[in-house]
C-alpha cells in the first residue's frame, strides 16, 4: 500500500466494545483487517478482483482491495457496516484528493524531464 499521505491512524469499526475490524485507503487501494464474519458482506464499492489479494499475519487477516474506480472515497470497506461520520469523511476525501494532486504534479515533472 502507497506510504505517502497515509492516514494518521486506520478507520475502526467498533462494536460492543470491540474493534471488529480497521482499514485505509489510498487512491487506488482499500486494506482492511478485521474478523471472518464480515468476508459475506457487500462491499461498498466495486473492485478489480485480479489485483486485489489477503494474507494471513499473526491471525489476523489483511484484505487488500483494488479499487475500480481510481480517487473514489469508500465512506467504509462493507456497505452498510463501519461508515464514516461527515467530517471523517470529508478529511478522507480531501487527504486522497491532496493525493491526487501530488501524482499528477509528479507525473507531470517527469513529463516534463522526458521532453527537456
Amino acid at each position: 500500500m502507497a506510504e505517502k499521505l497515509a492516514p494518521e491512524k486506520r478507520h475502526s469499526f467498533v462494536q460492543d466494545g470491540k474493534t471488529v475490524f480497521e482499514w485505509d485507503q489510498t487512491l487506488e487501494e482499500l486494506a482492511s483487517k478485521g474478523n471472518s464474519p464480515y468476508l459475506n458482506h457487500d462491499l461498498t464499492c466495486p473492485v478489480k478482483t485480479d489485483s486485489s489479494f489477503w494474507t494471513l499475519e499473526d491471525d489476523i487477516m489483511h484484505i487488500t482491495l483494488q479499487k475500480r474506480d481510481k480517487g473514489q472515497t469508500w465512506a467504509s470497506p462493507i456497505l452498510g457496516e463501519g461508515q464514516l461520520d461527515a467530517y471523517s469523511s470529508d478529511l478522507e476525501q480531501k487527504r486522497l484528493m491532496l493525493q491526487r494532486f501530488q501524482e499528477e504534479v509528479n507525473d507531470h515533472n517527469s513529463y516534463k524531464h522526458i521532453f527537456s
